[in-house]
Formats: C-alpha cells, structure tokens, sequence
C-alpha cells in the first residue's frame, strides 16, 4: 500500500529546496526576465551550483560511491517540484546520463566522473530527421575501418548539443545498433535550432565521416538500442514532478492576482468565469501531483514503472499548459508581458509534449499495456 505522508526526510529535504529556490533564484527572475536571456551566464550558473551543493544538493539520482545522494525517485520529484516554480533555467549538479554508468572503468574516468563534477557536458544524440520516435529507422551509420568506427549522418533536436564537448551516438551498424563516446574534437559539428521556448536548446549534430577509436564503443557492439532503453523514458517521472511545480507557481500568481485586481468595483475574483478557471486549474494540478507522485513511488518500490510513467507525463504536460494559459488570462495584458514569467512558462511548457516521447507515445504505451492482456487490479498492473 502507498503511504502518503512524507517522511521528516524528506519533508526536510523539500524544505531546504524551497528555501534555495526562494532565496537564490526568485531574486534572479526579475533581471532574467526584462533582459530576455535564454540562459544563466557560465559562471552566475557554478556559483549557483556551488551554493545549492553548501545546501546539500548535489547528484540527487547518482549513486553514492560516485559522490552523490542516491535520494528515491519520490523525494526527487518533491525536489524537482520545488525547482520548477521559477522559470530561471537551473539544474542541480552532479549529475550524468545514466547510460554513461554502462562506461568501462576508463571511459568512467574520461567521461562519467568529468561529467559528474561539471568538468565536462555531453549530449545524448539519437533523434534523426526522420527517425524520431521510431529510433529503428536511424541512418547515422558507423562502419569498421581497422580499429577504429567512422560514424557518418546527422542527428537533430539534440538538448545541449550546441555546448556539448562530447556526444553519446547511436548508430546504426552491422549488426542492430551501438553506442559511441564521441568527442567534438573527433570532428563533428552543431549548428542551434531556434525554438518557440528556448529553455532546452536543442541543435543539429553533423557527422561526417567522424573517425572514433574503437575503445569508444559504449557498452557492446550491436547492444546500442538497449543501452538507449536505460535512457530514454527514465525522465518521464522527472518531467511530471517539473509540470506540478509550474503549475503550482502558475496557479498560485492566479490566485493572488484575482484577489488584488479590481474590475468594475470589486476583485476580479468574484466573478464566476475567474473561480472556475481557478478551481479547475487546481482539480487537475492536484490530479496530476498524485500521477506524477505515483509513478515515483513505482520507481521507488521497483515495479514497471514505464506504465504509471507514460500516465504521468500524459496527463502532466497537458494539465500544466492549461494551467499556464487560464493563468495567464487571468492577468490579462500583464500575463502577457515579460514582466512576469507566464509568457515564458507558456511558450516553454508546449515542448514537454513532445520531448521525452510525444502525447501519442505515451497513448500508444499504455494502450498497448492493456490490449495486450494486462488488467488494473488494486491499481496496479498485472
């Protein structure tokens, strides 16, 4: 059974999160905002980082011998939650994909540890032009010459792969797929892709004929797909407890906002067409914190949790673009404006239905779920 209290850690944890949130990137939205940047500077963005590890917050999901927390998804997403109610673009340290953990005891050295200690940044590089979410169909190909794989296609969509100095490959060979460590001085090239929400800064990657050693090869050769199944999904949970913390902020400004605005006489919160786009807004917030929580907990308690997951971020990233946008209404010409974060969240938000699987992967996984037999008893999968 699913206990829903907190445990004092955790609560404590949340706590703390909240505290760094409002003491060191509240402040910061104002000048973010009006200054119309994209990003934190380099260096604004260590100091955070240094300070947020003097909180304790360090690797929230990396495994304690590698210097971090090791915390349960469920205490992750009560962070993640409390990280998402500002829209200044910060992440944690610490942290490295967890396909790199596949790496070899040298590749650790030159690319997982690097990574951990923000030493180094890498991409995850398998989206194609025309493979998306049939990552069967990709055309990046690396073929054997001697010792070495010389990697040949392009990739696109690509979160960070403008400002990576390393990229994780997928390409297609013979046989299935592998996965390469690919260094940018190896002799690949970005070009950034302008987007309507400029949080994830996606970017094309030009392979041509990149030649890549053969101790580069992640994991085995031909075993690409599955390791790219330890990435891909793991962030759904992740993506939910961030659309609960919009959300919360979003409708929290609704709130204070109706009851401070003044139309014809009174606060616009009297008005019936204001209450129940607040009451809507928090119906569906409070249904999503539980999915989003639950699908934490499936994590926690080591279940499948690829089902309660694709719920999760279905029903996440719909809910919060409809809470941004009934926010924003209620502010009228100011939600507008770039002196609050709504216009940011609402342009940015759009993405998460997309990235990480589409709405109608997420459909497609949970329809298949049940159609191929499995039945809900108590809740749970079976």
């Amino acid at each position: 059974m699913m206990d829903f209290a907190l445990t004092d850690e955790q609560r404590d944890l949340r706590d703390v999160a909240r505290a760094f949130v409002t003491k060191e990137l509240l402040p910061l939205e104002d000048g973010f905002l009006r200054g119309g940047a994209d990003r934190l500077p380099r260096e604004r963005e260590h100091e955070l980082r240094a300070k947020a590890r003097s909180f304790g917050f360090w690797g929230l999901s990396t495994p304690e011998p590698y210097g971090g927390m090791d915390l349960p998804a469920l205490t992750q997403a009560l962070i993640h939650i409390e990280l998402a109610r500002t829209c200044v673009p910060f992440r944690f340290g610490g942290q490295a994909d967890n396909i790199l953990y596949a790496a070899t005891a040298a590749q650790q050295e030159e690319y997982l540890k690097p990574t951990i200690a923000g030493e180094r940044l890498g991409c995850f590089a398998l989206t194609e032009p025309d493979a998306g979410s049939d990552v069967a169909a990709i055309r990046t190909t690396a073929r054997p010459d001697g010792t070495d794989w010389v990697v040949r296609g392009q990739k696109t969509f690509i979160s960070n792969g403008d400002d990576a100095d390393y990229a994780i490959v997928i390409a297609a060979t013979d046989p299935g797929a592998t996965a390469f460590l690919v260094d940018r001085a190896a002799g690949w090239t970005s070009s950034p892709i302008p987007t309507m929400g400029s949080w994830h800064r996606p970017a094309t990657l030009f392979f041509d004929d990149v030649r890549v050693p053969g101790d580069k090869v992640l994991g085995e050769v031909g075993a690409g797909f599955d390791l790219a199944g330890r990435w891909v999904g793991k962030g759904r949970h992740v993506i939910s407890a961030h659309c609960v913390g919009i959300a919360e902020r979003c409708l929290s400004m609704a709130v204070g906002y109706a009851g401070l605005r003044r139309a014809f006489g009174r606060p616009i919160g009297d008005n019936q067409a204001i209450q129940w786009m607040i009451a809507d807004s928090e119906t569906e917030l409070e249904a999503g914190r539980w999915l989003a929580l639950r699908a934490a907990w499936d994590v926690d308690r080591g279940a499948d949790a690829r089902h309660s997951a694709a719920m999760a971020k279905l029903y996440c990233t719909g809910m919060v673009g409809r809470v941004v946008d009934r926010a924003l209404q209620i502010h009228g010409g100011m939600g507008y404006t770039r002196e609050l974060p709504l216009e940011s969240w609402y342009r940015a938000v759009r993405a998460m239905r997309i990235y990480e699987g589409t709405d109608e992967i997420q459909r497609l996984i949970l329809s298949r779920d049940l159609l191929r037999g499995h039945t809900r008893i108590g809740g749970h999968l079976a």
